[in-house]
């Protein structure tokens, strides 16, 4: 079947009835997320990604199934990484649990948007430039190394964040939060709060990581339809990950040895492609046991914390 532009309006138009639905009616009002209504949306969210999965398959074929699948999985897992600096972020600028939810809201909301130029923008470069395919597969490999090979702990200093000094300079800013706003008007001043920093620094955040992800769902799947939907639906989950994972992910320090491997299985898949096709189903097998294996093994053998000296 071929995927004509209704497909993408049709899509687009659901995504953003579901984002309406999620703003106006369900948290509408500020509040605490507990774990067991982040559980819930975390479980409605899957469902209706493996839903939609399943209209893949059954109307666009096996092939197109299993390459969302996989990509919805890669992106998923590489999120928690996301989810770990969007923690340090909350911490750092000690922003109320009321309030965490909202940042996410448009901070998810602008991700939709940057990832889709970056995905059209790969995919018509990748169609155009066949190289690019060798260079990509070498990026992701260089990526998985240099991840593996990193602390795995970043630091969040807004100090040298080039959009958060521009910010700075350009944009008064209060002292202090005013509620659940990103402006307020003093003086018949518009100033910028420190939410609007924090909801920037959360933006400009998922653009890096957005940097290693893309890519590797691009090596998945060249069908620009397959690699925007499973993006979609692993970010449209985010936030009800968020709330459910924000005091257990510590616990899976192993995964970030998990998702290097992954990045440089999927590399090395790109760089031998013109040697031999790796099926789609072996793929979406290898990807998923690296990451069961990776989270048992973070159970299994929990970080030590570092005794104070």
């Amino acid at each position: 079947m071929e995927i004509t532009p209704v497909f993408w309006v049709g899509f687009n138009a659901f995504v953003l009835a579901m984002l309406m639905l999620d703003l106006l009616v369900f948290n509408r009002k500020a509040h605490v997320v507990s774990i067991r209504e982040a559980l819930g949306w975390s479980s409605f969210w899957i469902a209706l990604s493996l839903t939609f999965n399943y209209l893949v398959y059954r109307y666009l074929g096996k092939q197109a199934g299993l390459e969302f699948l996989t990509g919805y999985l890669i992106e998923k897992s590489l999120s928690v990484d996301n989810l770990f600096v969007f923690l340090l972020i909350f911490t750092y600028f000690q922003v109320p649990l009321q309030y965490q939810h909202k940042i996410l809201f448009w901070g998810i909301i602008g991700a939709l948007v940057l990832r889709a130029i970056f995905i059209l923008a790969g995919a018509a470069l990748l169609a155009k430039f066949h190289f690019l395919m060798y260079v990509l597969g070498a990026f992701l490999v260089y990526t998985g190394i240099k991840m593996a090979t990193s602390a795995g702990d970043p630091e969040i200093d807004p100090d040298s964040n080039p959009v958060v000094k521009f910010l700075s300079r350009h944009l008064p800013i209060t002292s202090k939060l005013e509620g659940g706003k990103f402006f307020v008007r003093k003086e018949k001043l518009l100033f910028a709060t420190p939410l609007f920093i924090v909801l920037v620094m959360v933006e400009t955040t998922d653009v890096l990581f957005a940097v290693d992800s893309i890519p590797a769902i691009l090596a998945i799947s060249r069908d620009t339809f397959i690699v925007y939907t499973s993006n979609v639906f692993a970010l449209l989950g985010l936030r009800a990950l968020y709330f459910a994972l924000a005091g257990l992910m510590k616990l899976f320090h192993y995964l970030h040895y998990g998702l290097s491997l992954i990045l440089m299985f999927i590399g090395g898949k790109l760089l031998l492609a013109e040697l031999y096709e790796l099926p789609m189903l072996l793929s979406l097998a290898v990807v998923g046991l690296i990451l069961v294996v990776s989270v048992v093994v973070s159970l299994i053998f929990p970080k030590r914390e570092k005794l104070a000296e």
